[in-house]
């Protein structure tokens, strides 16, 4: 009997990952939490940690051209953390709207919040484009790369900005398809453009049979085109017309009442990352000064932060989908206990990532690189992150429930008061004191991340945010 129960409860849970992948399920407002909170968290942590892989498939190929293309690419990113954060929040405001009217079942309304939103993304990216094709160099001089590394890789970041388009595309058309409830469909575009990047990210660096040995640049050429491929998917159930969320080119004739809706609500977003962003360049800026060992075993351990930093990002936007469409419902207190759940979830998850880069630090450093100082300088930085992980947990997805909610404005000040007025001081200051330099920055990452999560609990039990219209 008791072996019979157990095979039942194994069907049971297979049978939910295997609705949680195909996305049968888009209406989150009734049912039980958990059940809902699996249901959306599965794809959108698929998700994250498909889009994390980009920046770890890259670094390990590119790691094996030299420390200088390592540096380009860490640099190159780090600048373009401006662009990933106009995309992250029109990401954010697009989801919320969505989110909204799919609550009050209105698919009508969400599309062209849709249609509208993608017309935007288009506008923003071709401005950068420009940017980026005129300005490469002085880009990545800003950046601190030496001219050494301006000079040799240059092209990296002219492909990466001009690009740029395939971007902002994968963000918003995720954030439309989150919103909606069908993270599955976000999750299978992911897998497409990393599937093709990683094939050819060895065969364009490396030049492996008849394709081009294009160094550095090759990790470019790659990515850009399996996000594109990625945008392609998307684009096809936007249009075809199976799915909640419907596009048709009547939709797209230019909607300015919509679009600064739109905006509105997702200035806050676009501000909150920017604040965020800006605060990594000037870190990575402090980082540079200590050398090329420095910052690529600096970079190479953000990238393992990132890689699961997103997964957790995953289930902030489960949560986040969770608020949107219980709030349209008219169902706070079920927001409300969302979260909560939400957030203990992902605190067992850092809880359990803190511990592995506690212990087997070095050993994921000297996977993706072999530079003895950059790997001692990377497992640093890994030691002292895994310090307030935990922390982590609570911030990410308050802040995301926050959003969620439309209310962008809140976890904006959050950010502007903890990463400006503290984490960069604070960088600074101990940068100059502390050996080696970088440990200064190490731990003024960890102080202010951990303060963002305690000022964000507070303010979220004050229940403001269940008053926001969207």
């Amino acid at each position: 009997m008791n072996r019979s129960l157990h095979t039942n409860e194994r069907k049971s849970v297979f049978a939910l990952l295997r609705q949680a992948v195909r996305g049968d399920i888009k209406d989150f407002t009734s049912g039980g939490i958990d059940r809902a909170i699996f249901l959306l968290a599965v794809p959108m942590v698929l998700e994250m940690v498909l889009e994390s892989l980009f920046a770890v498939v890259d670094i390990y190929f590119v790691n094996q051209v030299g420390p200088a293309a390592s540096t380009t690419v860490i640099l190159t990113e780090a600048s373009l953390t401006i662009l990933y954060s106009v995309a992250w929040g029109l990401a954010l405001g697009v989801t919320a709207l969505v989110a909204r009217r799919a609550g009050e079942k209105d698919f009508s309304a969400a599309s062209d919040i849709a249609a509208q939103a993608v017309t935007l993304a288009v506008g923003l990216s071709i401005l950068i484009s420009i940017a980026g094709f005129i300005f490469p160099k002085e880009i990545l001089g800003f950046m601190g790369a030496s001219r050494e590394v301006v000079e040799g890789n240059f092209q990296f970041t002219r492909i990466m900005l001009t690009g740029n388009l395939v971007i902002m595309l994968l963000f918003v058309n995720n954030a439309v398809f989150r919103g909606a409830g069908d993270a599955s469909i976000a999750m299978k575009a992911l897998f497409i453009a990393n599937a093709i990047n990683i094939v050819l990210d060895p065969l364009l660096i490396k030049g492996i049979g008849p394709f081009p040995r294009l160094g550095v640049n090759g990790a470019a050429v790659a990515t850009t085109i399996g996000r594109a491929c990625g945008v392609i998917y998307q684009l096809y159930h936007l249009f075809k017309g199976r799915d909640l969320i419907k596009l048709t080119l009547a939709k797209f004739r230019f909607n300015l009442s919509l679009i600064r809706h739109i905006i509105h609500t997702s200035a806050g977003g676009m501000f909150q990352f920017i604040i965020g962003s800006c605060s990594w360049i000037f870190l990575a800026r402090i980082i540079a000064a200590s050398g090329q060992a420095a910052t690529s075993g600096y970079g190479t351990a953000i990238r393992i932060c990132i890689f699961t930093i997103l997964p957790g990002w995953g289930l902030a936007n489960a949560a986040a989908t969770l608020v949107g469409q219980n709030l349209g419902a008219g169902q706070p207190e079920r927001a409300e206990r969302s979260v909560w759940r939400t957030a203990f979830l992902a605190l067992c998850f850092f809880a359990l990532v803190s511990l592995v880069f506690f212990f087997f630090g070095e050993q994921l450093m000297v996977f993706f690189i072999q530079d003895r100082e950059a790997v001692a300088t990377g497992t640093l930085c890994l030691h002292i992150l895994a310090l307030g992980y935990v922390f982590f947990a609570y911030g990410m997805v308050i802040s995301q429930a926050f959003n969620g909610a439309g209310d962008t404005r809140t976890p904006t000040l959050i950010n502007l008061i903890v990463y400006w007025l503290i984490q960069i001081p604070l960088a600074y200051f101990l940068s100059r004191y502390l050996h080696p330099a970088p440990l200064g920055v190490y731990i003024a990452i960890g102080i202010a991340e951990s303060l963002q999560a305690v000022i964000s609990i507070i303010l979220f039990k004050k229940g403001r945010w269940k008053l926001v219209k969207v």
